[in-house]
């Protein structure tokens, strides 16, 4: 009897402590992305997610980083998130638009330039919303986090001084809404993975392209191109990264409770240091001596009509297609409108 007395605590203490190191398996989770090594979206937004779910988990998480298409192309790490040879990847909806094609609503023309007003808008539509429901959660996967680079200019190799200059030329888009953008401005869309884009314009397959100010450096494109608009908003581009959903839910609770509140952290960082940074950007184009094209009041005019209608189009298009774009399109709005918590 005494013995058992003695045997029975030990027991109990030998099977909590089993228990304890269950919970604290080391997990390594492979992360996979296209950028090269310094982009803003990988300083500002990945490296910062990743850092803070290993602190958030005191060390149980840590993560393998394969950036510029290590494990994969840009259009393909979708595919490699559900099949594991990724745990977590970067997918812009742009380069999958056939399995993603609601969630370029995010990149339509004529929207908000802070990145912070349109990367709210899409984490919430994505994180819990209509694009979860109708877009992420069907293709078998879970954004950790998204944001949106707001403000899309046109940079071209010859020279431009008004909007008729664009006709015909062949501009780089990254798909989505925006390629209506560039045939409403009567020019020719090429789509491509954004890591081809300077090759295709040093080549003269291209004649310009539709960035963000913050992209043209860590693609070195600002070495080729001579003119670009300003004070434009052509469209955006939203970046997510995402994670199996049955990998997702085989985590431990508190490593996808550390996971969740990074991304939420993520995107309130990120967009901050984004809109904080196209300020300087102008005048290192400036410097470098790129001239830049303000549109006259006439031009304004034309093109303010031109977006009005690309956003019904675009929606019209979807809904011709069994997609819910004007239900997607209306959610859109009303998030835009909707003050950030």
């Amino acid at each position: 009897m005494r013995m058992h007395r003695i045997i029975a605590p030990m027991m109990c203490t030998g099977m909590l402590l089993a228990s304890g190191a269950q919970a604290q398996t080391k997990i390594t989770l492979r992360v996979a992305d296209s950028f090269p090594t310094g982009h803003y979206i990988v300083d500002y937004a990945t490296k910062f997610w990743m850092d803070s779910v290993t602190k958030a988990t005191n060390g149980q998480v840590t993560f393998e980083y394969y950036p510029a298409e290590q494990l994969g192309k840009a259009k393909d790490l979708l595919s490699l998130a559900l099949s594991g040879v990724a745990d977590v990847a970067y997918v812009a909806p742009s380069f999958v638009s056939d399995k993603m094609p609601l969630s370029a609503v995010s990149e339509l023309p004529g929207g908000p330039a802070s990145s912070c007003a349109t990367s709210n808008a899409y984490w919430k539509l994505s994180k819990d919303g209509i694009l979860f429901q109708r877009e992420f959660q069907p293709n078998g996967v879970r954004p950790m986090f998204g944001v949106v680079i707001s403000g899309y200019q046109i940079f071209t190799k010859n020279k431009i001084d008004s909007l008729r200059s664009l006709e015909g030329l062949k501009l780089y888009t990254a798909g989505g809404a925006k390629e209506l953008m560039v045939r409403k401005l009567k020019a020719i869309p090429i789509k491509m993975a954004t890591p081809e884009v300077y090759e295709s314009l040093s080549r003269g397959t291209i004649d310009g392209v539709m960035f963000p100010y913050a992209s043209l450096f860590p693609y070195n494109v600002h070495t080729l191109v001579k003119y670009a608009t300003v004070g434009e908003n052509f469209g955006a581009f939203a970046a997510s990264y995402v994670i199996n959903e049955s990998r997702f839910r085989k985590l431990p609770e508190n490593v996808q409770k550390a996971m969740i509140e990074a991304g939420d952290a993520a995107v309130a960082r990120a967009c901050a240091l984004i809109d904080k940074d196209t300020e300087g950007y102008l005048d290192k184009l400036k410097q470098i001596g790129i001239t830049l094209l303000t549109l006259s009041a006439a031009e304004r005019k034309d093109l303010d009509a031109s977006i009005d209608s690309i956003g019904q189009e675009w929606a019209d298009n979807l809904n011709k297609r069994g997609k819910p774009g004007s239900e997607v399109l209306k959610a859109w709005q009303d998030a835009l409108r909707r003050p950030s918590r």
